[in-house]
């Protein structure tokens, strides 16, 4: 459409807005908000990031990990402790219209359909499907967010390994990955992935991946960690097609167990033992990169905007900027007091989420989140917490105002 057709056509809607008794208001907005879970608390906090105020707490039934939908719409909390996933309405939501966005916001709401089963750990989504995986039954549902937010009390598709163990599963296109129990010890980590179709049947044969933990998702691959590297899954026509990174012999003794997944371009940032990180990159040669830390890492995030950049605060306190492109930190502060790595794997400590402009990083022995800016991670305010904050998303962007 021509300018003078499109101002034209704008004029009318706007007379016709004003015929109407409407007020043609349309103002470019970004609205930002905080889901805190308590250590040791069921209970989950809601915050806007504009205001600090809390907008919501929500009382569930274990402590819980979080999880957001790829949408903000929808956050997910994962209670292990309680058989349990409760699913929160984010009160954000923001609607692609091509040219532009739309941004409505809403106060943050308990939602009534909730997710059932032994011990629930991993939760994946991808392709707009949602694989939750019960550890306490070895058993996957495959759900979508509109399930929860429609209220529907529909049966989800389920499909079952062969022993209950520490697993995961993840959608991808028509199929689902499975992982596949020690056959010898269920309780120790899985030993390989096999793909399924949608009438539950194994396609091809077993991917080894022993000791497999963690996944995450980079556009239309899926990253799974092993001890002997990682599994890179994309799709194909017949199917996903799996590949295998391996540990190249220059790397230190370690292994990925901790993935997170880039937005923007596709690369995915691991754990590597408990003093470095790996920067992965299917398409290059030299896939994994190894990035060494200067004492342990506690927490790490990618910047979902800022795509060259992420984040990782070590056991001294210290916050520091990585360079995706380099391979090198080229900034660091000291924002908190140490947070030793010793101790049970549960113990409160911070957890880092990006939100905008900014990383909002828990605090939990002080009670606070701290609000860090991207580009100088200059800590610009503080945001007191009941409890001990501890697990954290951020949800929100921007669009146009109604």
């Amino acid at each position: 459409m021509r300018s003078s057709a499109r101002k034209r056509l704008s004029g009318l809607l706007a007379v016709n807005l004003l015929v109407l008794g409407a007020s043609p208001v349309l103002a470019e907005d970004e609205h930002w908000r905080l889901f805190v879970a308590e250590h040791g608390d069921p209970v989950v906090h809601a915050i806007d990031l504009e205001s600090d105020a809390a907008v919501g707490r929500f009382d569930i039934k274990a402590p819980a990990s979080l999880y957001k939908s790829h949408s903000n719409r929808t956050v997910f909390a994962v209670q292990g402790d309680a058989n349990l996933v409760t699913a929160l309405g984010s009160g954000v939501e923001i609607e692609d219209h091509g040219d532009h966005n739309d941004l409505r916001v809403s106060e943050p709401e308990l939602l009534k359909v909730t997710a059932t089963g032994g011990k629930p750990s991993h939760f994946v989504e991808h392709d707009g499907r949602i694989a939750i995986f019960y550890d306490g039954e070895g058993r996957a549902d495959i759900v979508t967010e509109r399930r929860f937010l429609d209220g529907a009390e529909d049966q989800p598709a389920s499909i079952k390994s062969a022993a209950p163990h520490h697993g995961l599963a993840a959608p991808l296109g028509d199929h689902v990955l499975i992982s596949v129990p020690n056959p010898e010890d269920p309780s120790k980590r899985p030993i390989g992935l096999r793909v399924v179709d949608s009438a539950g049947e194994q396609v091809g044969p077993v991917h080894d991946c022993p000791g497999l933990h963690g996944e995450a998702t980079s556009g239309d691959l899926l990253a799974i960690g092993c001890s002997t590297g990682v599994l890179v899954v994309e799709p194909g026509r017949g199917g996903p097609v799996v590949k295998h990174l391996a540990y190249g012999a220059d790397l230190p003794e370690g292994s990925v167990s901790t993935l997170k997944g880039d937005t923007a371009i596709q690369y995915f940032l691991g754990n590597f033992g408990p003093g470095a990180v790996v920067l992965i990159d299917p398409s290059e040669d030299q896939a994994i990169r190894l990035v060494k830390l200067p004492t342990r890492r506690v927490d790490f995030a990618v910047d979902p905007v800022r795509s060259e950049q992420a984040y990782i605060l070590t056991e001294d306190g210290r916050l520091h900027t990585l360079n995706i492109l380099s391979g090198s930190l080229t900034a660091s502060v000291q924002l908190t007091q140490p947070y030793g790595m010793d101790g049970h794997w549960r113990d409160p400590r911070p957890r880092l989420a990006v939100a905008g402009d900014v990383i909002a990083v828990t605090d939990p022995l002080k009670g606070l989140i701290r609000v860090v800016d991207t580009a100088t991670l200059k800590e610009t305010r503080t945001i007191p917490v009941a409890g001990r904050p501890y697990n954290i998303v951020a949800v929100g962007g921007s669009g146009a105002s109604h």
